[in-house]
């Protein structure tokens, strides 16, 4: 079942908080990503700065598909083959989902309530879900 429209409306609201702050939020995101999963830091370039957009991007693609359930807003398949290209597996989309909340959580403090924290991870959990059938993107 899709998000509901409040819950779509909601994501979007946070989603637009974090724009102004791109690069201190992206790192925010890859530091809580490496406290994590170290083991994904060689996966990324030194110069963190530089993924910041990657990770706008990626926030964008999962908030267009929530909008736009169904529509071919996403490439799947080619962007989870350059995924398992880099060497991401199934296993690290779980240390990532719970980067984004406590880059979320950090961003915009008390606004991150449980409904939306439980509507950005099934957002998450449902774009992961795609892109790891579609590029199978190995365990």
């Amino acid at each position: 079942m899709p998000p509901s429209a409040q819950v779509i409306k909601s994501v979007r609201e946070s989603f637009d908080e974090l724009r102004p702050y791109l690069e201190p939020t992206s790192l925010q995101f890859y530091e809580a990503l490496f406290e994590r999963a170290p083991e994904l830091r060689g996966l990324f370039r030194e110069d963190l700065r530089a993924q910041g957009m990657r990770f706008m991007n990626t926030l964008g693609l999962i908030l267009a598909d929530m909008e736009h359930p169904g529509e071919p807003s996403v490439d799947y398949a080619e962007l989870g083959k350059l995924h398992s290209t880099l060497g991401i597996h199934k296993t690290h989309f779980e240390p990532m989902q719970e980067a984004l909340i406590d880059t979320l959580r950090a961003t915009t403090g008390e606004r991150l309530t449980p409904e939306l924290e439980a509507a950005w991870r099934e957002s998450f959990a449902a774009f992961a879900d795609k892109l790891i059938a579609a590029g199978n993107i190995p365990d």
